[in-house]
């Protein structure tokens, strides 16, 4: 029985330790930016949405369309680039991630996914004014 008890004794006590370091270890600081991300490039366009009629068809990047997902279709934007969308009139904005060609309208440079266009209030109105931040171009291998 003396044997035993110097093998359990730290196999039993590694994870009460693990969670006392844990508690002490802070996240990395790149968790928690403290200034906002500067954007490549900035400028104003109308955009609209699209949801149900598309849902689960592919998308021109090839991807499988979730209207769940923060994503949008734009005319040149590079697949996989970040944007920030901000509602012009309301202020509210949301970060979206570039995989679908389109609008095919004229006026329009956006489509965004119905979870993008609920979060910024485009539900009602179907098109509207906004701000158009690029802030990640993904790199070419």
């Amino acid at each position: 029985m003396r044997k035993r008890f110097p093998i359990a004794l730290p196999l039993f006590s590694w994870p009460l330790l693990m969670c006392l370091v844990a508690s002490w270890v802070q996240a990395p600081l790149a968790a928690r930016p403290e200034q906002a991300v500067k954007p490549i490039k900035v400028w104003s366009a109308v955009a609209s949405w699209y949801g149900p009629h598309f849902q689960g068809r592919t998308t021109a990047s090839g991807q499988t369309y979730d209207m769940f997902a923060p994503t949008a279709a734009h005319l040149w934007l590079p697949f996989g680039s970040l944007i920030r969308v901000v509602n012009s009139r309301t202020g509210h904005s949301q970060l979206v991630r570039i995989n679908d060609r389109g609008p095919f309208m004229d006026d329009r440079e956006l489509d965004v996914s119905f979870l993008v266009a609920s979060r910024l209030g485009l539900i009602g109105r179907g098109v509207e004014s906004v701000r158009i931040e690029l802030l990640e171009v993904p790199r070419r291998p």
